[in-house]
């Protein structure tokens, strides 16, 4: 079939690859706008562009997906199919009418489950042992389309959202071809998605990765790693923010009491308190520094016993 591939961030590259190595043709991709980004905040292509243009496809680039100028030279293209992964905008319905067999997307949950824009954290956060990915046709309602294929995933007990996220990128491009394959043949059906099991994975922002240690260790855990790498776990310390990375709940015995917060540093380790277990800090960022090992901090600033992490 004839393509246009909608995608922005690096977790859609697996998938435009895959589709470039596969049988069909992709005529063209769809990405957002260049944007600031690094520390010299310089205009950059978004990874799906930079892959499409290395390998000669045409790159359109709107500011929104209902541009007229955008529209007609889809309309123009007339792709047979569009496969989406992580574009970042709505699609209009005038949109959603061009291609033959509609947009498909490639979303990182076992829909119903976790519909909207961070699936992948918010399983991390929820402590689900098990998600997956879903390719759907896309209508109106978010992520509501009738699903053309699943696979599964285990939430490993250490995974960040990061790290999940990366294996569902890779995995989620097999199945996205395989999908694309199934409509090419006629073979695949979508099957409506189920009326229960609907919930809902809204972005994280920075206010919702502030970690709280009056929480039992097991939440502070989820949280900080839901929120690796972006939008970043972090705290406060002496009126200062502290970004953090993943943390370790540790068993009683292997700890001191501490109050939530409440800092325990030695030479080999860095330990918080929480409302039940404490948790060993990794990494951590002061602001305006670089990353460094929670030990190497802890050296720095020397905490004492009336310190606390957090309000």
């Amino acid at each position: 079939m004839k393509l246009v591939f909608a995608g922005t961030p690096e977790v859609a590259v697996p998938s435009l690859r895959a589709l470039i190595d596969s049988d069909h043709e992709v005529a063209a991709v769809v990405t957002r706008p260049d944007a600031r980004s690094g520390r010299g905040r310089r205009m950059s292509a978004s990874p799906v562009a930079e892959l499409a243009a290395s390998e000669g496809i045409e790159v359109l680039k709107p500011e929104k997906a209902g541009d007229p100028a955008f529209l007609e030279r889809l309309t123009e293209i007339a792709p047979d199919c569009c496969p989406v992964v992580a574009y970042g905008a709505l699609l209009p319905q005038r949109a959603l009418d061009v291609p033959k067999h509609g947009w498909v997307n490639l979303h990182f949950s076992l829909l119903p489950a976790w519909r909207g824009a961070a699936p992948v954290q918010h399983a991390v956060l929820h402590g689900d042992d098990v998600t997956g990915a879903s390719t759907f046709r896309i209508v109106k309602e978010l992520d509501a389309g009738p699903v053309f294929g699943t696979l599964t995933e285990t939430v490993r007990p250490t995974d960040t959202s990061g790290e999940l996220l990366d294996r569902l990128s890779v995995s989620g491009a097999e199945l996205l071809v395989r999908t694309i394959d199934g409509i090419a043949s006629g073979e695949l059906i979508a099957v409506p998605q189920e009326a229960d099991g609907v919930s809902y994975a809204s972005k994280l922002n920075p206010e919702d990765a502030e970690l709280d240690f009056t929480d039992p260790a097991q939440r502070v855990d989820r949280v900080a790693r839901a929120c690796t790498p972006a939008p970043g776990a972090w705290t406060t310390f002496r009126g200062t923010r502290l970004k953090v990375g993943p943390v370790t709940p540790l068993p009683d015995a292997d700890t001191p009491a501490l109050d939530p917060g409440q800092v325990h540093a030695d030479k080999r380790r860095v330990v918080v308190g929480t409302s039940t277990n404490p948790v060993l800090l990794g990494e951590v960022r002061p602001q305006g520094k670089r990353a460094m090992a929670a030990v190497d901090w802890a050296r720095g600033v020397r905490p004492t016993e009336d310190d606390r992490l957090g309000r």
